[in-house]
């Protein structure tokens, strides 16, 4: 009985983190709750049978709409946002004066988006209005947006004309934010009008960097953007453990840790 209680205070408690953070993982829990990660992966399986969360590569979501798979700007925003601000803070630093980038959606782009105010010469293409009105502010930034429809949950506009707007560039530089990093299979997203433009952003850039923080690892997502070998840098901060930066190393990735 003492057994029985114990389990069901835990996956409460794991609920309580779960609402609080919108994302919890496996290898985190285990180690706060000092059980094994085949009960944390037993605790999470029977939670989603219940329709209490989504399970994802390790470790899950919230439920939001059913679906739980596609967070707005606002609930992701919370999570982890000190260590965005820090790889966004470290991202402007590869920048200089007279680049031509692009600056995709995301809360981590959006720090990056921050920390440009000191540019004197600089073009910025985004497709995230929540960053343009950022930008906007900046006097020495060229801000250009493509067209299309505007996605509410990401505040980023997508679509065939969005794409099409895009082709007609070239850019130096690409910073890419990512719902998950598979080390094996790729870049993922939460959904597939972003990666569809996210593939285009890819072609028409000559360096590809990602700004992710470490939750993002050895994960998937619903969409698949493109294969790890198309991605020239990493921007993530401390939590990443070592194997992963060895292994994307070999892969000729250039790792920022922050």
């Amino acid at each position: 009985m003492k057994y029985r209680k114990s389990t069901v205070a835990r996956r409460n408690q794991i609920l309580n983190q779960l609402n609080a953070k919108g994302e919890i993982f496996v290898d985190q829990l285990s180690k706060e709750f000092e059980v094994s990660e085949v009960t944390i992966r037993n605790d999470l399986d029977q939670l989603e049978k219940k329709k209490l969360l989504i399970r994802a590569r390790g470790g899950a979501m919230k439920h939001v709409g059913g679906v739980g798979l596609d967070f707005g700007i606002s609930e992701k925003d919370k999570i982890n946002f000190s260590d965005k601000v820090k790889i966004g803070e470290f991202a402007s630093s590869l920048i200089q004066d007279g680049d031509i980038i692009i600056i995709d959606s995301g809360t981590t782009t959006a720090e990056l988006a921050k920390n440009l105010d000191r540019f004197n010469d600089l073009t910025v293409i985004t497709n995230a209005i929540n960053i343009a009105i950022i930008i906007s502010k900046f006097p020495n930034i060229n801000l250009i947006m493509p067209g299309g429809h505007m996605r509410k949950n990401s505040q980023s506009l997508v679509g065939p004309i969005a794409g099409k707007s895009l082709s007609r560039f070239h850019v130096d530089k690409l910073f890419l934010g990512v719902d998950g990093v598979d080390i094996t299979d790729g870049l993922f997203t939460a959904n597939m009008e972003e990666a569809h433009l996210n593939e285009q952003m890819i072609k028409i850039s000559n360096e590809i960097i990602v700004l992710t923080d470490a939750s993002k690892f050895n994960r998937q997502a619903f969409a698949y953007i493109c294969g790890i070998n198309e991605v020239d840098r990493i921007v993530t901060d401390k939590r990443i453990n070592e194997e992963d930066i060895a292994l994307l190393t070999d892969k000729g990735i250039k790792m920022d840790v922050v």
